[in-house]
């Protein structure tokens, strides 16, 4: 499967740990993130994964930044792009089986790099439900 993955500053650590985890899996990454601690602007690590996404260039995105807040927002403003804003697995799953998300957004400074592990093999490995929550992610779209 091939899956966009961007963070800024804060989320360098986590997006090394899950990009050698998925290319462990035989995942393509692409890489559209800092490699550095230096600060920098999370919109234009972020805006490339949702463009992917939205262009179904890949499968799924992956953003990462301190509070995951501004990540997700940025992502959020692309058309057919449902990021969701997840701090444990749980949450990554019901992303998935309601809402039919394509993007994960990882608050690096709330979560542990092994919650952030488990949160990306399950928002992977976790179906979409459709049924009645398409009904609901149909109208979701401005457009």
């Amino acid at each position: 499967m091939k899956i966009a993955i961007g963070n800024d500053h804060a989320g360098t650590g986590y997006k090394n740990t899950i990009v050698s985890y998925l290319e462990s899996e035989g995942h393509e990454v692409i890489n559209y993130g800092t490699n550095t601690n230096d600060s920098v602007d999370y919109p234009d690590y972020v805006h490339p994964v949702a463009s992917d996404v939205a262009n179904t260039e890949v499968a799924f995105g992956i953003i990462i930044c301190g509070s995951g807040n501004g990540a997700n927002m940025t992502a959020n403003k692309h058309q057919k792009v449902r990021s969701a804003l997840c701090w444990t697995k749980e949450i990554a799953a019901l992303a998935r089986e309601h809402n039919d998300a394509n993007v994960l957004s990882i608050p690096a400074r709330f979560t542990s790099e092994p919650q952030a592990v488990e949160m990306v093999k399950t928002f992977l490995n976790t179906p979409f439900e459709g049924g009645r929550h398409q009904r609901r992610v149909d109208k979701i779209s401005c457009s």
